[in-house]
């Protein structure tokens, strides 16, 4: 590959005046955990508004969000969570960490989306909830998933993890009528490092009581003498990371924008390039987050894919190999599989086996920068590429 000046990217993550004000602000009221501040509650009533949902409750990171969700959703031994096996793996591992069985189905080869039909065929009597992964901030069929909950019965919790501010046809992710959970770890659309979210619609006020208890060892909000309700946990976020999240979700609109503008040119780079291909649209999800630049090449092996990211780190870019399907991962098989082998799975997901093995991602700052970067972010790809 041709030698050539890296191009320079935004940091990641950003921060100015707001986060110090805001982190001053938490320290001086007082007192830092959320039973005491305000932090915490402001963060949740403006979380809860920017995404159309009737209420947010903070926790202390997107994993602990998935599992909340799931348990206030009637997760655990004895039930099943249809999951897309291309993901992050907590989305995996918080349904097997309450006792219930994970069960992977394919994703579409373009968008990386959970396959509703896929879905619809692993369905069984003991199927608690269908968890659709928005991939990337670009929304998940979220007509198609709606209407294989009413006719089934099965409700829907919408992993969001890279999907702040998008929407579907018009609709933010707290408009769907499901549950949904965010995460706030420090490469996220925002961030306090770590930090997580679950939103509940309207209808929804009672989960979102138990998952209030569930959140704080069980304990109702102004008890005094240590009733605990119910079994729980702590997942208690503290004030310091809600003030910065404050000031995060001030700039996301911002961003999302930037963001969206610059997937347009970008793909469309790529996809000049012989031999990319970019994650595919959907034309109903009109605001799409992109956590994530993602492309395939297609037919390449894993092992020249992984030395494709090591040749595009080297060029500048943030650059990472996709996500392994969950069922190729031994953390998978520990607690929670279903009674099938590797294989067996394989065999019924080849559009992730293949996503897994040819799939590059690029940090979502690459679509902070300018056309310039864009153009030369384009060049190196095609450069590595054709030496692959």
């Amino acid at each position: 590959m041709n030698a050539r000046k890296a191009p320079e990217f935004p940091a990641w993550p950003q921060y100015d005046d707001a986060e110090r004000d805001g982190l001053i602000r938490a320290l001086e009221q007082g007192q830092w955990w959320r039973m005491g501040g305000d932090e915490v509650n402001s963060f949740e009533r403006e979380f809860a508004a920017h995404h159309g949902a009737a209420h947010a409750l903070a926790v202390t990171n997107g994993t602990h969000a998935l599992e909340l969700a799931l348990q206030v959703m009637g997760v655990g031994p004895g039930t099943e969570v249809i999951v897309p096996a291309f993901t992050f793996i907590s989305s995996s591992q918080a349904v097997q960490r309450l006792g219930a069985v994970t069960v992977p189905v394919d994703v579409h080869p373009d968008t990386y989306n959970i396959d509703v039909e896929a879905a619809a065929a692993a369905i069984t009597p003991r199927t608690k909830a269908i968890m659709p992964v928005h991939m990337a901030g670009l929304m998940a069929d979220m007509d198609a998933l709606a209407k294989l909950s009413a006719d089934t019965g099965v409700p829907l919790l919408q992993d969001a993890a890279h999907a702040h501010g998008a929407r579907w046809q018009g609709k933010r992710v707290g408009e769907l009528d499901s549950i949904a959970t965010f995460s706030f770890q420090n490469g996220k659309l925002m961030t306090a490092g770590e930090g997580g979210a679950v939103i509940f619609p309207e209808g929804e006020s009672e989960k979102y009581e138990l998952a209030f208890l569930r959140h704080s060892c069980g304990r109702p909000r102004n008890d005094l003498r240590y009733l605990h309700r119910i079994a729980g946990s702590n997942m208690r976020l503290n004030e310091f990371s809600a003030s910065v999240l404050r000031a995060q979700l001030r700039r996301l609109d911002e961003q999302v924008a930037l963001r969206d503008k610059r997937w347009t040119l970008l793909s469309g780079l790529l996809g000049k390039i012989d031999g990319v291909v970019p994650q595919g649209g959907d034309v109903r999800a009109d605001r799409n987050s992109h956590y994530m630049a993602m492309f395939r090449v297609p037919g390449l092996s894993e092992e020249k894919r992984n030395a494709l990211v090591d040749t595009l780190v080297g060029a500048g870019l943030p650059a990472f190999a996709a996500f392994r399907a969950i069922y190729r991962t031994d953390a998978f098989w520990e607690m929670g599989a279903p009674d099938e082998s590797r294989e067996a799975i394989a065999e019924r997901c080849p559009h992730t086996d293949a996503i897994s093995e040819d799939c590059v991602w690029l940090h979502h700052r690459v679509l902070l920068a300018g056309e310039p970067e864009l153009h030369a972010t384009a060049e190196i790809i095609a450069d590595a590429v054709a030496t692959s």
